[in-house]
């Protein structure tokens, strides 16, 4: 009987709990300010793009960066907070390719011939992946012996026309970010 009663009043002191609102809780300040980092702040091929030189070269804001290095290749990928796409990647790696070989070996089939970038450069339509939309490469052998790709991903949906007109855009960009001269 005793074990019966001390489990009833267990239970009378749990319930009497419940009824209760709980104290709200006190304020710890203002809220914390958000701070967003450059993207260079990544590191890698990161150091070589800015959101906002990004931005006024192509038209597209992006808050998020992160690199990455495989063997001897630096990349970046720049994304807005919310999205995949679209999708900002920049790859560079050290090459001993000569303007020849670059345009025998790296080139894609269809890429077209670009003036004015690196010693050797090339832009090209890319096919839509699975997940993604179309895209626009452009690629080019630097001034100081290294292979660069800058690669710009569409969200599934966009046409070639979209893409034909950023073209000309990368490139420009591809021109700011490529300072190692011929």
């Amino acid at each position: 009987m005793r074990r019966r009663l001390c489990l009833v009043g267990v239970g009378l002191l749990m319930l009497s709990g419940c009824g209760e609102d709980p104290a709200p809780a006190e304020p710890l300040g203002p809220a914390p300010k958000v701070v967003r980092l450059p993207a260079s702040a990544a590191g890698g091929a990161c150091q070589l793009l800015e959101y906002q030189v990004v931005e006024q070269a192509i038209g597209t804001q992006f808050e998020v960066s992160a690199a990455s290095r495989h063997g001897r290749t630096d990349t970046c990928v720049l994304r807005a907070e919310a999205a995949a796409r679209p999708e900002l990647a920049l790859s560079v790696t050290p090459t001993t390719a000569d303007t020849a070989i670059f345009a025998d070996e790296v080139v894609p089939s269809g890429g077209k011939s670009v003036k004015g970038l690196g010693k050797a450069a090339y832009q090209s339509a890319v096919a839509a992946a699975k997940g993604s939309g179309i895209g626009v490469e452009v690629g080019w052998l630097t001034g100081d012996k290294r292979l660069a790709s800058l690669r710009y991903t569409f969200p599934t949906g966009a046409d070639r026309a979209t893409a034909d007109a950023l073209t000309p855009k990368l490139v420009a960009l591809a021109k700011k970010i490529d300072t190692s001269g011929r």
